[in-house]
């Protein structure tokens, strides 16, 4: 009888594995026959761009995901996360010079700073310094473009919050040194705006002291403008030199009243016998709106959405849960992410592995895990090793445990790692030698679709989706032993 029982067990391992085997296959092979990852994020840099928060593009770009993930068949839980007062969507901006030697302006503005009211002229006065050079020229300033000499380190916007007014009125009676110590001076008297040398090509972010404060009320009624720093550097000479010249724009940037609420989308495979536990993946969806985020984080969340395609395809029925988590709000401080992670909404203690992709359009070359985790990881990975030649995958382990992190920052894998959850992620490469560099898109108007790698994220969807198969069908969590330094 024993025998019996035992060789029954034997059988009903053979035809799982060999269940296994055939959806890891499938997956391999519709990795180089059928991989949609670029068509991901076509539509998406093509139909949507841009997704701040607040914007109703990352409205659109939610519906969007919900709907691909719940055509290929996958149960989809949408969780609010974020809620602002005040909506803000970007329409089109130009700016010219308008004199003899004119010229067209390349210039961007902060997200949540206000707009004009159609083509908007005025002269050019330099920011004063102290008291009297205010006074010099405070009745000129009424519908003026002031120049300020310092630039944006970040691409924010400058602060005009109560609390900034506050310093730079205590800092002015003092006598210390403060940026645009007469900003609301100048603004009260009827700036048209004001306008900040930036490097090329331009990091242009939000109103991160304001926009979650701001009402249809208060809303912000001065320019703020990051104009190319060699063209800011002809316009300040001819003011300086009081030549006879204008500047014009028109900034259509749009306010609405909220509320405008965010969600985290968390689209899962559940698993057959141990469905309350998960193995995680994830990437945010919203973006600043300066270019479309193909990169940031868009390639992350094409990435994300075709490996759950592939293994929805495969007809993948993984012991444990596969979670995909397509985030909100992680250029606002983690918002969706550490939302998610604070409410439990999946207990820390179930969680095998939360992969993070936020980075560049690299290929997953490797891995590096923990000594309790090796052999796990490189069962797992063995499909992988010579799926691609030219993509050789390989498995490392480190020598000592890495530190905890102790709050998070960076990206969405750290609202994990904080309460010492595995949120190991694999190092990607560019095998082909394209020059990617991530400061040329990261935050600026440079992200943009053609930034992208197809063959690299191809080939991260195939790594992403066979590494999260073959973890949930392990018949136990990961260990977490040595994984961080306490």
């Amino acid at each position: 009888m024993k025998k019996t029982f035992f060789s029954l067990v034997a059988v009903l391992m053979a035809v799982s594995l060999q269940a296994q085997d055939k959806v890891t296959k499938a997956v391999l092979e519709m990795g180089r026959s059928d991989n949609q990852v670029m068509q991901h994020a076509e539509y998406m840099a093509r139909n949507i761009g841009g997704r701040l928060v607040g914007t109703h593009m990352l409205n659109h770009a939610e519906d969007w995901v919900i709907q691909q993930f719940r055509s290929w068949g996958l149960d989809v839980q949408v969780q609010e996360a974020v809620v602002i007062g005040v909506g803000f969507d970007r329409g089109p901006w130009s700016g010219r010079m308008l004199s003899e030697d004119g010229m067209q302006l390349h210039f961007g503005t902060p997200a949540y700073t206000a707009g004009t009211c159609g083509r908007q002229k005025g002269r050019v006065l330099l920011e004063p310094k102290d008291q009297n050079g205010f006074n010099r020229i405070k009745g000129a300033l009424k519908g003026a473009w002031v120049l300020l000499e310092t630039g944006p380190d970040t691409g924010l916007a400058l602060d005009a919050s109560p609390k900034a007014d506050s310093l730079r009125a205590v800092a002015l009676a003092e006598g210390k040194k403060v940026d645009v110590p007469y900003y609301r001076q100048m603004v009260e008297a009827g700036v048209a705006g004001f306008i900040r040398p930036a490097k090329r090509p331009m990091q242009v972010l939000y109103n991160r002291a304001m926009c979650f404060k701001l009402t249809m009320e208060t809303l912000p009624t001065a320019c703020d403008i990051l104009l190319d720093e060699h063209q800011f550097a002809i316009i300040k000479r001819k003011a300086e030199n009081r030549e006879d010249f204008q500047l014009e724009f028109d900034i259509r940037n749009h306010f609405f009243p909220g509320p405008m609420k965010y969600h985290n989308i968390l689209a899962t495979i559940k698993g057959t016998k141990y469905p309350d536990e998960y193995v995680m993946m994830g990437s945010h969806l919203d973006s600043y709106d300066i270019a479309t985020g193909a990169v940031d984080d868009g390639q992350g969340v094409c990435v994300t959405m075709e490996a759950a395609r592939l293994l929805a395809a495969a007809g993948a029925k993984p012991k444990r849960s596969i979670m995909f988590c397509i985030w909100t709000a992680e250029e606002y401080g983690l918002l969706g992410s550490l939302h998610f992670v604070k409410n439990k909404t999946v207990p820390w203690n179930k969680i095998s592995n939360y992969f993070n992709r936020d980075g560049g359009p690299l290929a997953a070359t490797s891995i590096t895990v923990s000594p309790a985790m090796y052999e796990d990881f490189k069962t797992v990975c063995e499909p992988l090793f010579d799926y691609n030649p030219e993509f050789p995958f390989t498995v490392h382990k480190w020598d000592e445990p890495r530190p905890r992190p102790d709050r998070p920052r960076g990206s969405d894998q750290s609202s994990f790692a904080v309460q010492g959850i595995p949120a190991i992620s694999f190092r990607e490469s560019d095998v082909y030698g394209h020059n990617f560099r991530y400061r040329d898109i990261w935050h600026t108007e440079d992200d943009l679709f053609n930034k992208l790698i197809p063959a690299y994220l191809e080939h991260s969807a195939v790594v992403q989706a066979v590494t999260a198969y073959g973890l949930a069908n392990l018949n136990h969590l990961l260990s977490r032993e040595g994984l961080y330094k306490e």
